[in-house]
This record gives structure tokens, sequence and C-alpha cells, in this order.
């Protein structure tokens, strides 16, 4: 499925759900911040480095399918709104994931703690059974795989998809959530995984 199918199945979904959408399917834009004739882009070598620096937690967005399970590692999440309560994530074009989450219509974001570095690589993987071994119960709202052992959850359905260059940005409306008031979280930071040391 093409960028525009994608898109345009989305935007179905949400409509026939009787959600407001954001997003019309349009043509996927150059990923160019500017003109042929001014300076040229960032090197997305660099790109990457410098932005590397920022720590970020780290998140197993889920959603349920009729084929079963299915969701991928992302450390591009946040909170976007209180009212409404809403969250974002952003998840790449290519992303092979994405289409059964949109298809869902709903998501879980599973909250990673300190030491499930290991599940986080294997949700980062393309082509395997992520779920292989990885114990889950339904979130209680829409039934969005929720992870054992996820310090926190966030089960959300989604209400609008907008583009962001290589990128699309989801914004979903939280349903339900709850979160342990113990463990560090997992973090990370130029490539590496870590935790807060005291």
């Amino acid at each position: 499925m093409g960028h525009a199918g994608m898109a345009a199945t989305v935007v179905r979904h949400l409509r026939a759900a009787g959600s407001p959408t954001a997003v019309e399917p349009l043509p996927r834009p150059a990923l160019r911040a500017v003109r042929e004739d001014e300076r040229p882009p960032v090197d997305p070598g660099e790109f990457r480095r410098v932005l590397g620096h920022f720590a970020s937690g780290v998140t197993i967005v889920t959603a349920l399918d009729a084929d079963g399970p299915t969701g991928f590692a992302c450390q591009s999440f946040a909170s976007l709104s209180l009212d409404p309560p809403l969250v974002a994530f952003m998840v790449a074009r290519t992303s092979t994931t994405w289409p059964r989450i949109a298809a869902a219509g709903t998501f879980c974001v599973n909250v990673l703690g300190a030491g499930q570095g290991e599940l986080c690589w294997s949700f980062a993987v393309s082509g395997a059974d992520k779920f292989a071994g990885v114990a889950w119960d339904p979130a209680p709202a829409t039934g969005s795989p929720r992870l054992a052992g996820a310090p926190a959850w966030i089960d959300c359905t989604i209400t609008t998809v907008h583009t962001g260059g290589d990128h699309l940005i989801v914004v979903g409306r939280v349903e339900g959530l709850d979160a342990t008031e113990s463990g560090d979280p997992l973090l990370f930071h130029r490539g590496r995984f870590g935790r807060f040391s005291e």
C-alpha cells in the first residue's frame, strides 16, 4: 500500500468511526527544509548525532487487529493535551506495523521500565514475531495489548493523523491509563539504553 493509500485508509476508518479528521490524502512532500538555491540541508548523520543528545523515554506502541497483536518500539511519544486528554506518537511512513495500527483505529502506549531493554529491542526489529513469549492482556477500553511489567500504559483511540516529512504524527484520545509508583524508566541516549543514577 502506498503512502496516499495508507492515508486514505486511515481517513476512511476515522470517518466511519465518527471521529474528526484533520487529514486528507496528500502526496508525499519533498523531504527538504530549504529550496534548491538555498544552503544544503542538514547532513542526516549529523542530524542523528546531535539529536541523539536528547535523552528520551522508550515505549512500545501496540494494537490488536484482525490478524492479532502488533506493535513497534517508539521513542517519539509525548503528551499533547490535558483537555481533552491527548497524546501523540511519530511513526515512519515506511513502517509495516503502522497500517495495522491504523486499521485497528486504537493503540496502547506501553512505557518501558529500566529492565526492559531486551523487550524494546525485540519490538525494534522488522519481520519477526514480536509477541513470541511476551505476556500481555487487553487494555480495558480498546483491547489493545497491555504488556506485562510495563510501569505505565495509556490506552487510546486514534483521532487525527498529520504528515511530518518522512514520518506521520498520530494523535490519540486517552480512554484509560494507569501506572505503578515504583521503578525507574528505560531511557535512550546517544544510541544506548540507560537509567537514572542517584
